[in-house]
C-alpha cells in the first residue's frame, strides 16, 4: 500500500508541478485562448504558484522527512483547487473533461487520507 501511496503522490505531484510552472512560462494570451471565461492574469499566476507549491508538498516533506505533516495539507488544499477546476470545466463547452480534474482531486483526497494515517 506503501509503495502504490508513494507512486501515486509522485505522480501527481509532478503533474502540479508541471501545471504550476506552465502557468508562469506560457504567455497570458495563450492560456486563455479556448477558455469560455477569462480569468484575470494574476488569479492564474495565483493557482499555478499555489499548484506549484502543492507539488512540492506532496513530495519534498515524505521524502526528507522534514515536516511530514505537510504532505497531507498540501493534498488537502489541492483538492479545493481541484474542485474549483471541476467547476470550472464543468461549465465550459466540453464539461465532459471536468472528469480529470476529478479524478485528480480524488487522487490527492486519497493521498491526504494515507499520508494523514500516518503522518
Amino acid at each position: 500500500m506503501n509503495i502504490l501511496l508513494w507512486i501515486v503522490q509522485i505522480l501527481v505531484g509532478l503533474l502540479f508541478i508541471f501545471s504550476g510552472v506552465m502557468k508562469f512560462v506560457m504567455p497570458y494570451s495563450e492560456m486563455t485562448q479556448d477558455a469560455p471565461w477569462v480569468l484575470p492574469h494574476w488569479f492564474l499566476l495565483f493557482i499555478g504558484a499555489c499548484e506549484l507549491l502543492g507539488g512540492i508538498g506532496l513530495i519534498v516533506p515524505w521524502a526528507t522527512g522534514i515536516k511530514r505533516s505537510l504532505t497531507p495539507l498540501a493534498a488537502a488544499l489541492l483538492v479545493v483547487i481541484m474542485i474549483g477546476a471541476v467547476a470550472f470545466t464543468a461549465l465550459s463547452p466540453t464539461p465532459a473533461m471536468a472528469v480529470v480534474p476529478a479524478i485528480v482531486g480524488i487522487l490527492c483526497g486519497l493521498i491526504a487520507w494515507g499520508r494523514k494515517a500516518s503522518a
